[in-house]
């Protein structure tokens, strides 16, 4: 296609007639793939004559192909853009970025960054010498604008990866300085040197931002370049030019320019001017940074602070840098005793007004009170925030200086609440005293922990800070609900101050100032936490929840929703009248989240963060009211759409905590509803398409599912459930691409499989025992190798004649038990078991090897009889002292516990994470419950293990595991082996005698305990069913 042609169809990708713009899409679409298209989009961009609507139509088309072809992201894909092309744009676009309107250059901009990330320097050496030459020509601008594109590729890398940008320094800098230099001669410089001057210091930044460049170690060179820094620190901003604006103003060029040059010197003495650094090279040169530039800076930083003190003009971003160099000085000896001439007047002139409440504060708080909420809870307004750094320069100093200053500090805030109080209304310092509360807020961990501050908080709190619940003026009744929340944890004398206290933060809940009520909210959380009898907020639970309700229906955000997860926890069960109404408030209160951020297309707004809380907030109140089971029911519908829309990929944001009220929902409701049923197939397909990382959160429900639905996972088949298991499991385990610790749920899932449905799955057994051996075969992470022969194990408990003739038929079993018996005799440098660690592993290779005992001789010979039979032994005696062992363990915590302690020792080598373990039908009632508690609150149950054989240090394995219930937990493997010998010796009493006299006296005394220790564990079993039925008798009388 020609220029013209394809102009006339950009000029249609314009139109406002839907139908031709269509049209034009389609025939960009169609010739996007021919040689020279891009070349000819190039010359479109770049042609002045051309209508300027066109050639932006043109780069956005440009830029969006290039982002998507010129480097393929599988690399056996071929590109999609001939290399003769590739070749003709990379030699046409430098020469042309330079001379494009900016609203192009952004464009092509992105252009020449995918194409550095892709290409230099192996596909593109000629780029460097082409910036290098440009440097030194009429082209500069460009040469600067691409060099800072290339620089930013090597921002974030480090050691090897970074080696190409020493190489970019060692050529350009020299031409940078003398560029730099040229330009600070300038007299009356005009805004484009001000764009130049700002492009070398990106350059710059980027190239020293995670390493020193070697050629910067030599003084002259880095003093060259510090004398220019430090030359636009000290150089006044012009006057002329400046935009009245306030927001273009801080965005105009030679404002960037200050904020850049304190950027980099800000990053070289907080990274590289520290002398405990080890390396001898960047030792040097922190001792010469120290010694040469840093006391030089800190004096420009000062006198440039002062601007603001005489009332001028300083943009927000710079105040915070400078406050945070400021901030960095405090506990360095030289560099604070530079400072403490001034520190007063720093101190009290311009750290304190920072802190106070302002002009535009109040402007904000009248004319956008959402806006003022949003500024105040962000994390990255924090980062940018004056306030913020004035707040931790103070907290610094108070903690590294505070013995010559903490004092002195409160002497000064003290003097200001006298003020106020002397004050008459009309000229009392309202604005003052707001910074006075937020200093004595920020300084709260200190002086909660300080004599003779210490002994004085609640009497300052209720002399300065409570009465302020009732100012007339609006920021004060919010810094007091603050500053409150804050202290609500210290021990109060007088009862009633807390509780005046906490009731003038509910009533805050209900303030005509939206900032109150939010603020409100949050101290309101604090206070809960605090409360020690609950009584003081019982009665007003359900307006409180209004209130709470209320304001999330104006407000987005998570932070309000942790007040709420706060109360659910505090008054668990109690919740249960609330709980229906808490989760259809959240539900409409995220779906209104998820709309915002929409509607915006920001994923990471606080709308987006809120939804997230929204949905953390439903699992707690699911979890608080677990014994009700009624209710799950009940909440069961408000929560389907919400289940049914983020299990697919808009849910990704929030994908891990919406399979956590799935996992709740499919364990505490009674049953498990058909609607409950239409998850697994999402569950599947995302899986299935990007899901793979979230295994270990999906396999709970599925789980739960299988385990607690049975009949419905057997007898289903529109859809068929067993059917698409196996396509899922069999995809997981035989796709080579995954690693061990990827698939680790896949074998689990078996095992819930085996056991759930013993007798009833005999057409499943072979092919998951082909799956399992096959990636058994290939396995290195010792224990996804655990996992996979414990299938195996969980087969032979389910139906040992059938997996052994599958074994025999697949020509393996020789293979497998082999491999078996290799590992359960491994043990680590300690001498302990490297392999089969936790008690359920020990437990489920017990059953599966004594499942094949009775098994007769022409399946199973004498001498595999004897060393199945040995091997049972060794296990059987390491899981009686492995469930010994976590109980000692448990009692010692539960008597730690009543003496109010703390324990934090080690666990022993072998203890796994068993110390809520022994077989769960050896639990009592509260137990149970305990345990079912757990299961719920721990939802991630399963998670991925790195094992290194090695390492004598216990895997971390999670308790979460352990607390999953299985039929298996009704079988105790001690009475299970000793009544399959017993029928061994009736059923063939001449094999029982053979077996037993090949034994030596070692495996006689461990089948002699054994046997005891079956009756000893009937004579309990027995006993705890009776305690059992005693405590079910009791309550039924109870109730």
């Amino acid at each position: 296609m020609d220029l013209q042609n394809l102009a006339i169809i950009l000029r249609g990708a314009l139109s406002p007639n839907p139908d031709e713009r269509k049209a034009a899409e389609n025939s960009l679409n169609q010739f996007q793939h021919t040689p020279q298209h891009l070349v000819r989009l190039l010359q479109i961009i770049v042609d002045g004559s051309c209508d300027m609507a066109v050639r932006q139509v043109a780069s956005i088309h440009f830029k969006n192909f290039v982002a998507k072809n010129w480097s393929p992201h599988d690399p056996a894909e071929q590109s999609k853009i001939m290399p003769s092309d590739k070749e003709l744009v990379r030699q046409n676009i430098l020469i042309f970025v330079a001379q494009v309107p900016s609203l192009l250059r952004v464009q092509l901009g992105e252009c020449i960054k995918t194409m550095i990330h892709a290409d230099y320097p192996e596909q593109w050496p000629t780029l460097l010498p082409w910036v290098k030459h440009n440097l030194q020509d009429q082209q500069v601008y460009g040469a600067l604008f691409v060099l800072r594109i290339l620089s930013r590729k090597y921002e974030f890398k480090s050691d090897e990866e970074r080696a190409p940008v020493y190489h970019v320094v060692e050529e350009t800098f020299p031409h940078l300085l003398n560029i730099f230099n040229r330009l600070v001669q300038i007299a009356n410089p005009s805004i484009e040197v001000a764009d130049l001057i700002k492009l070398i210091c990106k350059i710059f930044w980027s190239s020293i931002y995670l390493e020193i460049p070697k050629q910067l170690f030599d003084p002259n060179v880095f003093n060259a370049w510090m004398v220019l820094f430090l030359n636009m620190l000290e150089r006044p901003v012009p006057v002329e030019g400046q935009p009245a604006d306030p927001e273009l103003r801080k965005s105009w060029g030679w404002w960037k320019v200050k904020k850049w040059t304190i950027h980099i010197l800000n990053r070289l003495y907080t990274r590289f001017g520290d002398l405990k650094l080890q390396n001898p090279d960047n030792k040097a040169f922190a001792q010469m940074f120290q010694k040469g530039y840093a006391g030089k800076i800190l004096e420009c930083h000062l006198n440039l602070l002062n601007v603001i003190r005489a009332g001028g003009y300083l943009p927000d971003r710079v105040i915070n840098l400078i406050l945070q160099y400021l901030s960095n000085s405090i506990s360095k000896s030289n560099m604070y005793s530079l400072l403490q001439p001034r520190l007063d007047t720093v101190l009290f002139e311009i750290i304190f007004p920072l802190m106070c409440f302002s002009d535009n504060d109040q402007k904000l708080w009248e004319e956008d009170p959402h806006e003022y909420v949003r500024k105040g809870y962000d994390i990255i307004e924090d980062l940018y925030s004056p306030r913020t750094a004035a707040m931790d320069f103070v907290s610094e100093l108070v903690r590294k200086r505070g013995k010559e200053n903490l004092q002195k500090f409160i002497l000064f805030i003290v003097e200001i609440f006298k003020r106020y109080e002397e004050a008459a209304p009309e000229y009392k310092p309202y604005r003052q005293k707001d910074g006075a509360l937020l200093a004595i807020g920020a300084l709260c961990d200190k002086l909660k922990q300080t004599e003779p501050y210490k002994s004085e908080l609640e009497r300052m709190l209720v002399q300065h800070v409570f009465p302020e619940f009732s100012s007339p003026v609006g920021h004060l009744r919010a810094k007091a609900a603050w500053v409150a929340g804050q202290y609500a944890h210290i021990n109060f004398s007088d009862p009633n101050n807390f509780r005046k206290a906490l009731h003038s933060v509910v009533n805050g809940m209900r303030d005509p100032d939206l900032p109150v009520r939010v603020d409100s909210v949050f101290a309101l959380r604090s206070f809960v936490e605090a409360c020690k009898d609950l009584n003081e907020v019982r009665p007003i639970l359900p307006q409180l929840l209004d209130e709470f309700f209320k304001l999330m229906n104006e407000v987005e955000n998570e932070d309000l929703v942790f007040t709420l997860e706060t109360i659910v926890d505090k008054f668990g069960e109690e919740m249960a009248p609330y709980a229906i109404g808490l989760c259809q408030n959240l539900a409409a209160a995220f779906w209104k989240c998820i709309n915002s951020s929409e509607a915006e297309e920001e994923a990471d707004d606080a709308g987006a963060l809120a939804a997230v809380g929204c949905l953390r907030a439903i699992s707690t109140i699911l979890e608080s009211v677990n014994r009700l089971p009624h209710l799950f029911m009940h909440i069961e519908p408000t929560l389907l759409p919400i289940m049914r829309r983020m299990l697919t990929t808009d849910g990704q944001e929030v994908f891990e905590e919406v399979l956590e009220i799935v996992s709740y929902m499919t364990f505490f409701s009674p049953t498990i509803s058909v609607d409950m049923w239409s998850l697994w197939p999402l569950m599947m397909e995302a899986l299935a398409d990007w899901a793979i990382d979230f295994f270990p959160n999906i396999l709970v429900p599925l789980d739960n599912y299988i385990s607690r639905s049975t009949a419905h996972f057997l007898t289903c088949k529109d859809p068929d459930y067993q059917q698409s298991l196996w396509n899922m499991i069999s995809s997981v385990m035989g796709d080579k691409n995954l690693e061990d610790s990827d698939i680790e749920s896949a074998p689990k899932l078996i095992q819930v499989v085996f056991q759930h449905c013993k007798g009833q799955v005999d057409q499943w057994v072979e092919p998951y025992i082909r799956i399992t051996i096959e990636r058994l075969r290939r396995t290195e992470k010792p224990y996804l190798k655990c996992l996979l022969v414990q299938v195996i194990a969980d087969a032979l408990f389910y139906n040992a004649p059938l997996t052994l003739n599958i074994l025999q038929k697949l020509g393996v079993a020789t293979e497998v038990f082999n491999l078996w018996f290799q590992m359960l005799g491994e043990t680590k440098k300690s001498g302990t078991r490297a392999n089969f660690k936790r008690e359920q592993d020990k437990k489920v290779c017990c059953l599966g090897l004594t499942s094949l005992l009775p098994l007769p001789v022409d399946q199973l010979p004498g001498e595999a009889l004897e060393r199945v039979f040995k091997a049972t032994l060794d296990l059987l005696v390491a899981y009686k002292d492995q469930v010994a062992e976590a109980a000692k363990e448990d009692e010692a915590e539960d008597d730690d516990d009543m003496n109010g302690l703390q324990t934090d020792e080690d666990d022993d080598e072998d203890d796994g994470s068993d110390k809520e373990m022994g077989d769960d039908a050896e639990e009592g009632d509260e137990a149970d419950s305990t345990r079912l508690q757990k299961l719920a609150a721990q939802a991630k149950a399963f998670r991925s293990h790195d094992e290194d054989e090695d390492d004598d240090s216990d895997d971390d394995f999670s308790d979460d595991e352990e607390e999953l219930q299985s039929p298996l937990d009704e079988v105790d493997p001690f009475i299970f082996f000793v009544e399959t010998i017993k029928a061994l010796q009736a059923s063939d009493p001449l094999r029982f005698q053979s077996l037993t006299q090949t034994l030596d006296f070692h495996y006689q005394a461990l089948a002699n305990g054994v046997a005891q220790h079956a009756e000893q564990r009937k004579v309990e079993i027995e006993k705890e069913k009776m305690e059992k039925a005693s405590a079910a008798a009791a309550a039924a009388a109870a109730s």
